[in-house]
């Protein structure tokens, strides 16, 4: 089974945060790869995995980063793939915040996606979106899933409609 997204973090210390990312990609019966690379640690082996992603089969990257959080706009200068960042609330980051606008502040002509902080479950979302473009049986799942959203909120209404509370008037 080739994989046709790539969920790259900083460190494995990210993976309690991508664990997400991966079970949606399973959810979705999208095949998927994960591994740590480090913008700062290991530069070359980032490049060398960007330039090589689209060649082996892989349509999206998601990364993710804490801190400094360059492992995305690093990747996404290498690649002509939609990449899509994740920042990390990490031990060394300024409560997530420094990491969402290191990603999200990139130069024109080197975009990345970006979703919220330690957003990994949107990530996976976002980039089955744009693999179901051209790939109908994922748009199904993707659609079933998000009417499974629907009827989520629908029970919790009708929950709370039959929750007895003082003065409440509904």
């Amino acid at each position: 089974m080739t994989p046709r997204v790539s969920i790259i973090m900083g460190s494995t210390s990210d993976m309690p945060v991508m664990r997400a990312a991966a079970e949606f990609l399973a959810q979705m019966e999208v095949p998927y790869e994960i591994n740590a690379l480090s913008a700062h640690r290991t530069p070359a082996q980032v490049a060398t995995f960007a330039e090589e992603a689209a060649p082996r089969g892989i349509e999206v990257v998601i990364a993710a980063a804490g801190g400094a959080a360059h492992l995305p706009g690093v990747i996404a200068a290498s690649t002509i793939l939609p990449v899509i960042g994740v920042p990390i609330r990490s031990a060394n980051s300024v409560n997530g915040m420094d990491s969402l606008l290191s990603i999200v502040q990139m130069p024109s002509g080197i975009p990345v996606a970006t979703v919220a902080i330690d957003g990994a479950q949107n990530a996976a979302i976002l980039a089955c979106q744009i693999l179901a473009v051209g790939d109908g049986a994922l748009r199904e799942r993707l659609a079933a899933f998000k009417t499974g959203l629907a009827s989520k909120i629908e029970k919790a209404n009708a929950d709370l409609g039959a929750m007895e509370l003082p003065f409440k008037t509904n």
